[in-house]
């Protein structure tokens, strides 16, 4: 078969949004992803589906035919899925569980305790490999409960705020911007910025402080574990922008220093995610409603 399920939705929300960029963001992947996948399935289908109208998108015959398989392959496949999510859930069984931060795996344990001590039927499985990318496997039906750093609007997906914290620059006593109390966009371009090991366009320091200032920095390295980047930026070798609360002890002990970023501040605002249904399961609830309760680590 030419046709999977992603190119179905893919073709429907190019026609739900009006644009290939918007549609994107729908799905959650970048506009050169999306594109690719819409010409490799043009490219097996041996047809266009849409014709390019400047920045619109109009349906060919071949694409109205495509659209109305999506319609209602696509709304059989959520039906389905919510309903054996809904029989998983009635017995209780195992809650999947990720969050796009691997530092929130250091916070995560309390509210684990507290979880399994309210509901000990229900085993608790962490999913380490949809970690950086828990929207995508909730959508995939491979995972029950996603924790976010922004609200995630999808059709398919319910979110509860849970808390926020603050994103700091931080670098070794040692570094020339060590004094200052606030760091702006301009004072990144000649550092070397130590981010983790995801896409720029899901950076919140690049997203909502370089790109909007017009800055690049002189070099940026991608490390996978906050460990890792802890020892780099003591060692002097960089700025890194983490939670303060990651970092609480280094500064205690004075081996690092934090300074905000921007004089308002860098905050994420986290989010609990889960499959949208009439209601969510009992213990999906609880969970939210454990973490929203602990707040902020190191409140």
């Amino acid at each position: 078969m030419n046709l999977d399920v992603r190119h179905l939705r893919l073709v429907a929300a190019v026609v739900d949004t009006g644009s290939v960029t918007a549609a994107a963001r729908v799905l959650h992947l970048s506009q050169p992803a999306l594109s690719h996948q819409l010409r490799d399935v043009e490219e097996r289908l041996g047809t266009e589906l849409f014709h390019r109208q400047g920045r619109r998108m109009v349906l060919t015959e071949a694409g109205r035919r495509v659209l109305d398989a999506a319609r209602k392959v696509v709304s059989e496949l959520e039906s389905v899925e919510a309903d054996v999510a809904r029989l998983a859930h009635a017995s209780g069984g195992v809650l999947r569980l990720a969050t796009e931060c691997y530092t929130a795996y250091h916070w995560l344990p309390g509210v684990l305790r507290r979880f399994s001590s309210r509901h000990p039927e229900v085993e608790v499985r962490i999913a380490l490999e949809a970690t950086r990318r828990p929207v995508e496997a909730l959508l995939a039906g491979s995972l029950d409960l996603g924790i976010v750093s922004e609200p995630t609007r999808h059709r398919r997906l319910s979110h509860a705020p849970l808390f926020e914290d603050e994103l700091v620059a931080v670098m070794a006593p040692s570094h020339p911007l060590a004094g200052r109390s606030v760091l702006h966009a301009a004072d990144f371009a000649r550092e070397h910025v130590l981010l983790y090991s995801i896409p720029l366009t899901q950076s919140t320091l690049v997203q909502q402080v370089l790109v909007p200032a017009g800055v690049t920095p002189a070099r940026v390295s991608h490390v996978e574990l906050t460990e890792a980047l802890i020892e780099l930026t003591k060692a002097g070798l960089g700025v890194a922008v983490l939670a303060r609360w990651a970092v609480a002890p280094e500064l205690a002990r004075g081996t690092l220093v934090a300074i905000r970023v921007t004089r308002r501040g860098l905050r994420r605002h986290w989010h609990a995610v889960w499959p949208r249904a009439v209601r969510p399961a009992p213990h999906v609830a609880s969970f939210v409603e454990l973490l929203a309760k602990a707040g902020p680590p190191g409140r």
